[in-house]
């Protein structure tokens, strides 16, 4: 694998093909069809003459060199984390804009994918002790939420015993449909809305059957989805009692930072994904809003990135960050296929998702005896008979049925059977209302190799569960051979205290960085399997359409549960120390960050049972948020050292103008041989080119510990057998009231003979000898030269 570098960048109008769905285009007066484009200005070009841009960008002085030429009508006019707007236009028009002088880029809209009772005491959270009752909860915090919007009747969204909101809140609640101003309160302190992007792309008439809530959706800051309410409740929800869904999981429910404020910025809709122009309005409002923390659950998709200054999420953060902001992403739902990680830049929190120590166990018998584990969260009437027959639409009726698509089983063959249906290509929760509108009395969904033993329940409509590979392929054995197959399915609740865990999830998105290799992502891994918070009043719990049913919370999994439990986490460490930078609080979570699971074991891979996961599967390891309130020391980084890494990976000036707002310049040698090594990252991932088998790389530690005068002494440790040594100078850091920070050297050299060699994964720790470990893992890859 090469690393990706830019290429030069004067051409910077492009359609991103391989990123973006089809676009539905609409055709201007001329017959030229159109598309939404996003332009990046330079805000200080703009004539005095004008007040604001938006009265520049929409004048006829802006819009053409020909007199002819329309006034434009933007979509969105950026003016926070980033400066310009965006605008459905023709391409031609496109291309005439991105000349204009003031234009520094223009790239075209594109759609992006929506990537608790027990987690955050899974994390190391107790009551009135530790992070939990320094920061308050994280009463003083406000988390912003990008996502598809809240519902705010919720009582995880309670403003219940909480102090006035901070006054240095400037945001507001978007009235609309379903959602008057009045559903904010000291909880829930802004909801606003952004469909501007989402009409453009999908017609008017998207927009507008949606304006009352009669098309299952709402023109309005309310939720008509689900997970923005899930997510942001599972950042900062109210203590709620008696949570549960419908049964499963019974108890207190709590967000991360149980007392912080929400913020909602609905930017993707129902069914219809999220537009990038959108995103980037949610991102430049909430920063002007006066957000500390935003939460984003959404990406692309199997690793496919774009260059930052083409990524409006790598944007938008990088505008927040610069002002203070913490930034969480998902790392997305592709694993466990390698390279899937998406959301790389190194200003992000990029977060994958591991199993916490609960289960909704299930089990399968079989009429031979055999019992076969699984999971579920069915919660209805228990199947009336203790033996049906047991059926598998594959044996006879192709890939289709056996997927259970849509209209592919014959009823005729599964009324009132136990249909065996394989994971894959539609929704777990839509193949059980297959089955079941084909009047077959239950189902098991099976995993393939893709897979492996990685399960997680859902609240399917007809008795169901979940198995793995192993024993799915012994369920489908045993209907394939045995003379009369029978089988039933009985559900055991809710189990805690499983071990072992955490495992890292079979479909967290997993490294190593298919962009720039040298920043090891994901981050960290934090709960995203089976997570209770609150769910939307307007849909059941699978989300579809046939489901009538209605509840209060609901349990899902994905990335997107991880990310906001990471948004939680920081908002309590921002309260707790409310001078460090977006660079601190990720590096606090990063270096104290466990390995280990609850039984003492190296954290596991739930896509290959028995194997131990790796920095590509959890970066630095699971959120542990007992140790993350001391960490001892940090690895701090700001704008400059963002704008030396980015020079470092080959990106122009006018690239990197693009993410920071700000005129750069990269010194001659940038690019030249240099990479993203030396950026002052938590962890470290040395790429080892071609002939070249030894690297230096630097870091610089800052002591944030309570005792001023400290001394660290360096341990490393690599894989053994690998031939890779790691030498570290100096082997002491000393630190005093006048030298808080120090600078170290680490020096990685491999025997050339290895320069085609599998990743090679270590650590390094500096240690105090007073309770502070400090680690980062140590990723080793080869690259042969291009």
């Amino acid at each position: 694998m090469a690393a990706p570098r830019c290429p030069p960048f004067p051409f910077l109008v492009l359609a991103l093909l391989a990123l973006s769905a089809p676009a539905l285009l609409r055709a201007d007066a001329g017959g030229e069809q159109r598309k939404t484009y996003i332009f990046r200005v330079d805000h200080r070009a703009k004539p005095s003459v004008f007040p604001t841009h938006a009265h520049w960008y929409t004048s006829a002085a802006f819009a053409s060199s020909s007199p002819a030429a329309a006034p434009l009508e933007p979509l969105h006019v950026y003016g926070t984390v980033f400066h310009g707007f965006s605008a459905s236009v023709p391409a031609s028009r496109a291309e005439e804009l991105r000349r204009h002088p003031a234009v520094l880029a223009a790239f075209e809209d594109r759609v992006r994918q929506l990537h608790t009772t027990r987690s955050p005491q899974f994390m190391g959270l107790r009551a009135r002790l530790g992070l939990w009752s320094l920061a308050d909860y994280g009463s003083d915090v406000i988390v912003g939420v990008l996502d598809t919007g809240v519902w705010p009747e919720r009582r995880s969204l309670s403003d219940r015993n909480l102090p006035p909101v901070p006054s240095r809140w400037r945001g507001g609640c978007d009235a609309g449909p379903g959602f008057p101003a009045s559903s904010c309160n000291r909880k829930l302190v802004g909801a606003r809305f952004f469909a501007q992007g989402h009409g453009a792309h999908y017609g008017a008439a998207a927009v507008s059957s949606s304006s009352n809530g009669s098309a299952g959706e709402y023109m309005s800051p309310r939720d008509a989805d689900g997970h923005g309410t899930h997510t942001a409740t599972t950042a900062a929800g109210s203590v709620t009692y008696e949570a549960s869904m419908e049964g499963y999981a019974p108890g207190v429910a709590k967000g991360v930072a149980p007392k912080a404020r929400v913020a909602a910025y609905k930017v993707c809709w129902k069914g219809a994904g999220c537009m990038d122009s959108d995103i980037l309005a949610g991102f430049d409002r909430a920063v002007a809003d006066g957000v500390d923390v935003i939460s984003v659950s959404i990406g692309g998709g199997g690793g496919v990135t774009a260059p930052f200054y083409l990524d409006p999420i790598a944007i938008g953060a990088y505008g927040a960050v610069s002002r203070g902001v913490f930034v969480a992403t998902s790392a997305g739902n592709e694993g466990p296929t390698s390279m899937s990680v998406t959301n790389v830049a190194p200003w992000l929190a990029t977060v994958g998702a591991g199993t916490i120590d609960r289960n909704f166990p299930a089990e399968i018998v079989l009429g031979d005896g055999t019992r076969l584990s699984g999971v579920s969260l069915y919660s209805g009437k228990p199947l009336a008979n203790s033996s049906l027959p047991l059926y598998y639409p594959g044996r006879t009726g192709g890939i289709s049925a056996s997927l259970c698509m849509e209209n592919s089983i014959d009823p005729s063959l599964v009324k009132g059977k136990v249909v065996v249906c394989d994971r894959g290509s539609s929704p777990r929760v839509a193949k059980g209302m297959v089955v079941k509108e084909a009047g077959g009395a239950a189902m098991v969904l099976t995993n393939g190799e893709a897979n492996g033993e990685g399960l997680v329940g859902d609240a399917h409509v007809l008795p169901a569960c979940a198995v793995g590979e192993k024993e799915g392929d012994a369920l489908k054995a045993y209907a394939a051979n045995a003379s009369n197959p029978t089988a039933t399915i009985t559900f055991g609740g809710t189990v805690v205290g499983v071990k072992p865990a955490p495992v890292v999830a079979s479909f967290s998105a997993r490294g190593p960085n298919g962009l720039i290799p040298e920043i090891l992502k994901p981050d960290f891994i934090a709960p995203g399997v089976n997570i209770l918070a609150a769910w939307t009043g307007a849909t059941g719990p699978t989300g579809l359409e046939g489901d009538a049913r209605r509840t209060e919370f609901n349990i899902l999994s994905g990335t997107s549960m991880a990310c906001p439990h990471a948004s939680g986490a920081a908002a309590l460490l921002r309260s707790a120390h409310p001078g460090w930078s977006p660079a601190a609080i990720r590096s606090a979570l990063m270096t104290t960050a466990v390995v280990t699971d609850n039984r003492g074991g190296a954290v596991g891979d739930e896509a290959q049972s028995g194997r131990a996961a790796t920095p590509f599967d959890y970066g630095a390891g699971h959120i542990n948020l007992g140790k993350a309130l001391d960490p001892g020391l940090v690895y701090d980084a700001g704008e400059e050292d963002y704008v030396a890494f980015m020079c470092s990976i080959g990106y122009e000036p006018n690239a990197i103008e693009v993410v920071t707002h700000k005129p750069v310049s990269c010194p001659a040698a940038s690019g030249n041989g240099a990479s993203g090594s030396d950026l002052n990252y938590p962890s470290i991932s040395v790429v080892l080119r071609g002939g070249n088998q030894s690297r230096t790389v630097t870091r610089t530690a800052t002591n944030v510990g309570a005792q001023a005068s400290a001394t660290y002494t360096a341990r490393v440790q690599m894989a053994p057998g690998s031939g890779v040594s790691v030498s570290v100078k100096p082997e002491k850091l000393v630190f005093s009231p006048s030298a808080k920070k120090q600078s170290y050297a680490v020096t990685v050299t491999a025997p050339s003979a290895q320069a085609a060699g599998a990743p090679v994964h270590g650590y390094l720790v500096w240690s105090d000898g007073g309770g502070h470990d400090v680690r980062s893992p140590i990723v080793v890859t080869w690259l042969q030269p291009m």
